[in-house]
């Protein structure tokens, strides 16, 4: 497996602020095992204020009720790194933010906190855009370590964000 990059995270970054520039859009982040990864990247584009105004840190289950509503009974029922979580969570970023397209991760990065249901490398994907009615999701087994699997999550929720935008059968 190859790891990518600060370059290619930075183009990822770059040709999705460019796809929400030419739709009039913008995106929030709700992250957990990234720790604000992904914002950092976003922010690393000079100009990402015009289309990136609002990320969410929610590392602690506590925050991810405060600052995205998600329920404590979700939580203590699915437990934070689960579809049902990461769903709420890119839906309390979209309510919140008012971006047209919001993104959550919520994963278990390692070296330790995995457990036999939910092994080191599990990571849970959302996005959606205002207007769905259901986001989108998906979990991933990253391989790798704690760094490795961060920074596949950083990679692959923008780029699956991006070929959402880049999709011939959107209609504005």
């Amino acid at each position: 497996m190859t790891v990518a990059d600060d370059s290619t995270l930075y183009a990822l970054a770059r040709d999705l602020g460019a796809q929400l520039l030419a739709h009039g859009a913008t995106v929030a982040t709700a992250e957990s095992c990234t720790g604000g990864w992904i914002g950092k990247v976003l922010t690393d584009v000079p100009g990402s204020s015009a289309w990136f105004g609002w990320g969410v840190i929610s590392y602690a289950n506590a925050a991810k009720t405060a600052l995205l509503g998600v329920s404590p009974a979700l939580l203590e029922r699915h437990g934070a790194v689960s579809r049902e979580v990461v769903e709420a969570m890119v839906g309390g970023a979209l309510a919140a933010s008012g971006a047209e397209h919001a993104l959550a991760v919520s994963g278990v990065a390692g070296p330790d906190g995995g457990t036999p249901e939910k092994p080191v490398g599990t990571v849970w994907f959302a996005w959606q855009e205002r207007g769905e009615a259901a986001p989108r999701s998906e979990c991933r087994q990253l391989a790798g370590d704690r760094e490795a699997v961060r920074r596949e999550t950083v990679r692959h929720a923008l780029a699956q964000l991006l070929g959402r935008l880049d999709a011939p059968a959107r209609a504005d």
